[in-house]
């Protein structure tokens, strides 16, 4: 039998269909708008909406993880940015999507597999370039310089570094 090993958002597309969440591909989430920061994404009670604009299956992916971090981590509608409980409640679902979509543990499997920047280590995770830079951000502003995941130093500064311990 010829197994087809799925897509991350593949994956994601079957995570929301196990917790009853609809998602909603093409979706014209910004009419005519011409504003400089348009909705990609949206989640409202157990639904998702994806915009009609997001070209490939891996910039899918990466929305569709986040939307479904706020399925998991927010309530009430936290649209605008104003507040500080929204705002936190916005880092909650982008983290919830880093940890899903790349991990600590993605960052060492990139490096084992051979990647050495971040081209090579966005492509072998399925997510986009923007979205992993993102994430190794919050990852840096989370845990500083460097973090140690079992034999592995993981280091953020001066720039991304994977070392083994022995």
């Amino acid at each position: 039998m010829n197994h087809k090993k799925l897509t991350n958002y593949e994956l994601l597309l079957q995570n929301a269909h196990d917790e009853n969440v609809s998602v909603y591909e093409n979706f014209d989430l910004n009419g005519n708008s011409m504003r400089s920061s348009r909705l990609q994404g949206l989640y409202l009670n157990g639904n998702v909406a994806l915009d009609k604009d997001l070209d490939t299956s891996i910039e899918k992916s990466c929305i569709l993880a986040e939307e479904l971090g706020h399925h998991y981590t927010t309530y009430g509608n936290i649209l605008s940015q104003d507040s500080v409980s929204n705002q936190k409640q916005e880092l909650r679902a982008r983290m919830w999507a880093y940890n899903r979509q790349i991990g600590l543990l993605g960052i060492i499997k990139s490096y084992e597999h051979g990647c050495r920047n971040l081209y090579d280590m966005a492509e072998y995770l399925e997510v986009t370039e923007e979205f992993l830079k993102d994430a190794l951000e919050r990852y840096r502003q989370k845990y500083g310089m460097y973090t140690v995941v079992d034999n592995y130093i993981i280091y953020f500064e001066p720039g991304l570094g994977v070392v083994k311990m022995n």
